[in-house]
């Protein structure tokens, strides 16, 4: 068995790229389905955002499990193998658990330390769980990865100022213009992106703000949150009447194709009108051929790296700390996982002497008589468990804390011989 971590993610791939591998929650069943399928795939876990796709699995074979996921993925996004592997990256065995533990701690996110990293880890966690695609080995990785994360932001300050996908959007936007305030300003999405850009728009000093959304209840919820501005809330079949009426428009939805396109907005913008457009959403929610249109100007995720590289030096002295955080985890996993070798010799040996202790206590309590072990038999169970306990304990505790792999090994055969157990016929 081997951990493998196929991904890629804004340092590796396009967006163009990201957003044909993108697995919306809805289909994250499926997906664990059809990876689980393939011969060598034994436990698997999905991470999707807008920055990453990326695969855990635990494989029977190394090299096989590598090349079943690269072939879905290669299916999934209808770009050849050969092709898309240049945009891949592959991790095994300890890079694979360090950079899970990377990336919940926020080290690997475009915005160093951004805090939105460790939810999307606790949602991976809680789907695999839910649509059966983990195991013991990946349950305790995901676990152990989102205590890394809360631990490095707790015992660190790398998440003090951190900036957000949002924020960064916000901030390209006022690259672009100096004042805010008297821009007409539309955010298409009523999520948690949109509640942060505005939060931040409000912050730079934006006073004009609309909401277009497909549930007018969610559009309400988030209006409500900020009380003290006057914002206005569109139905999605008003959207482009509201984006022509708009001086900057941000897009931040869940949906799977373009909601925006050439056709669309040429029929309703002003020539003689700027408008300035940035799509935040994997997939894009605003077509390429947009940016074919003189009087616009725009921009996706991608374009918000330059932005981020400002604000990223000072933090990597902080990110430092960090990483020492996460070697001491990446060591206590590995620590764990070799003990597992230890399992089915340590629960034979139990199991054997467990039979001892029955049959040996069955033939005492035959020749105490009924009446006297009816009376009394509660207490010899008890006496006789405790002994048979105190005997195993401190050999089991040394053998699993044994961290040489050599050193427990040799044990471990020494205990096979010397008992005559036979591991393999029992969890076979």
């Amino acid at each position: 068995m081997n951990i493998i971590v196929v991904g890629l993610s804004h340092k590796t791939a396009s967006v163009e790229v990201r957003e044909k591998l993108s697995i919306p929650e809805a289909q994250i069943e499926d997906a664990i389905a059809r990876l689980q399928s393939y011969p060598h795939i034994e436990e698997v876990a999905i991470i999707s955002t807008c920055n990453r796709l990326e695969i855990y699995a635990i494989a029977k074979g190394t090299e096989a499990g590598v090349t079943e996921i690269c072939q879905f993925l290669s299916e999934k996004a209808q770009i050849p193998l050969h092709r898309l592997r240049k945009n891949l990256f592959i991790l095994l065995r300890e890079d694979a658990l360090r950079h899970l533990m990377r990336v919940a701690a926020g080290l690997e996110s475009l915005v160093l330390g951004e805090g939105q990293i460790l939810a999307q880890v606790k949602t991976t966690h809680k789907l695999a769980q839910k649509y059966r695609g983990l195991g013991r080995l990946l349950d305790r990785l995901f676990k152990q990865a989102i205590s890394v994360g809360k631990r490095v932001r707790s015992e660190t300050s790398i998440g003090t100022g951190a900036m957000s996908i949002s924020s960064a959007a916000v901030e390209l936007a006022q690259t672009q213009v100096e004042n805010l305030a008297p821009y007409s300003i539309t955010i298409v999405g009523a999520g948690k992106m949109a509640r942060l850009l505005v939060q931040h728009l409000l912050a730079k000093g934006a006073t004009k703000i609309s909401i277009v959304n497909r549930s007018h209840r969610r559009a309400q919820e988030l209006a409500n949150k900020f009380s003290h501005i006057d914002m206005k809330i569109y139905p999605i079949a008003e959207m482009i009447g509201a984006v022509a009426n708009s001086d900057l428009v941000f897009t931040s939805t869940g949906a799977t194709e373009p909601i925006l396109d050439r056709a669309k907005l040429e029929r309703h913008l002003f020539p003689e009108r700027s408008l300035m457009l940035i799509d935040i959403s994997v997939p894009r929610n605003i077509a390429t051929n947009v940016s074919e249109i003189s009087c616009v100007n725009c921009f996706n995720v991608d374009d918000l790296k330059a932005v981020v590289a400002a604000n990223q030096e000072s933090r990597r002295r902080i990110a430092l700390e960090a990483e020492e955080i996460i070697e001491q985890e990446v060591a206590n996993y590995i620590l764990w996982w070799r003990s597992l070798e230890t399992v089915p010799t340590i629960s034979c040996l139990r199991s054997k002497v467990e039979d001892i202790r029955e049959q040996e206590l069955e033939k005492a309590l035959s020749r105490l008589g009924s009446e006297f072990a009816e009376k009394h038999q509660e207490v010899i169970e008890a006496l006789t468990r405790g002994i048979v306990n105190k005997i195993l304990h401190e050999p089991m505790v040394q053998l699993r804390a044994q961290q040489d792999i050599e050193a427990r090994r040799h044990c471990l055969q020494s205990l096979q011989m010397l008992f005559n157990l036979d591991t393999e016929e029992k969890f076979s």
